[in-house]
């Protein structure tokens, strides 16, 4: 079933070291395209992200952000530094020995002094573990939603299968009253001229118009073009290259079927089945 390249998702988790949520915007282009936006604990994930990424999706401009919202504890996380502490407790006896004073201390002072509180370190590994879990459940959502709009995008087409197959059948009933009408006119015009004509001659040219003038081939291929594009669309395999091939196939018949008519109804025809591959090629163009 096709997908269709347009789609959005967003998932979010929690652990101890807050609110991971991630979101993936997709919209239609002719490769694969990944934007990749990471907060900073996250850059070591970039190039597996990316290999993630392009294994659920194989089509479409993809736009992924992650974004971390730090828990409230994490302040409670900072610890002192003791060498430090050392250092300037040591440094501070020096002033007080030097200066022949014992000035108080601020314990807040010293606790602004640059260094002396800092990041205890903590264990990435389960955020790591999260962020990538995240992604696959966001990859999962963001492809049903186009799996979905896909299902829309295959009845579509669908119909305007239909709408050919039927124009094709027009045109196939109506090709004998063409012909014997193409052959009543044209004996009709040979009967007015003033010199006698050679019946054999005749014959023959009007075999030659007649060829000329089938559509038969067109027709037979506008059929089996149809048949692909409903076989495409049915397969699990990527479709939108194919079906961009096989809308110029269809285009290069009805152009054919609009040069060699002579009748107005075969023109009406070829005329709105070329509409109508213009509408299915506005859809293909979102198709992943």
């Amino acid at each position: 079933m096709i997908r269709s390249m347009t789609g959005f998702a967003r998932q979010e988790c929690q652990g101890e070291w807050g609110t991971l949520v991630c979101e993936i915007r997709t919209v239609n282009h002719r490769f694969l395209e990944v934007s990749l936006r990471l907060p900073e604990d996250l850059r070591s994930l970039d190039s597996e992200l990316r290999q993630l990424i392009a294994t659920g999706l194989r089509r479409g401009k993809v736009d992924t952000s992650l974004y971390l919202k730090s828990s409230d504890t994490k302040a409670q996380l900072q610890e002192l530094n003791l060498e430090l502490l050392h250092q300037l407790h040591g440094r501070l006896n020096t002033v007080r020995s030097t200066l022949q004073a014992d000035a108080p201390i601020s314990a807040l002072d010293v606790l602004r002094w640059p260094g002396l509180l800092k990041e205890a370190e903590r264990d990435n590994s389960p955020l790591l573990v999260a962020a990538q879990s995240l992604v696959k459940k966001t990859l999962v959502e963001l492809n049903e939603m186009r799996s979905r709009e896909g299902s829309r995008i295959h009845e579509l087409l669908e119909q305007r299968c239909i709408a050919i197959t039927q124009q094709v059948a027009l045109v196939k009933t109506k090709l004998p009253d063409i012909s014997a009408r193409q052959r009543e006119r044209l004996l009709t015009r040979l009967a007015t001229l003033p010199t006698p004509t050679d019946h054999d001659r005749l014959e023959q040219e009007l075999v030659i118009f007649a060829h000329k003038m089938d559509v038969d081939e067109e027709m037979d291929r506008l059929g089996s073009h149809l048949v692909e594009i409903r076989s495409v669309i049915s397969s699990d395999e990527p479709a939108g290259r194919r079906l961009d091939f096989l809308m110029q196939e269809l285009n290069r018949e009805a152009n054919t079927l609009s040069s060699k008519s002579q009748d107005a109804d075969t023109t009406r025809a070829a005329v709105e089945i070329k509409v109508i591959i213009e509408q299915m090629r506005e859809q293909i163009q979102n198709v992943e």
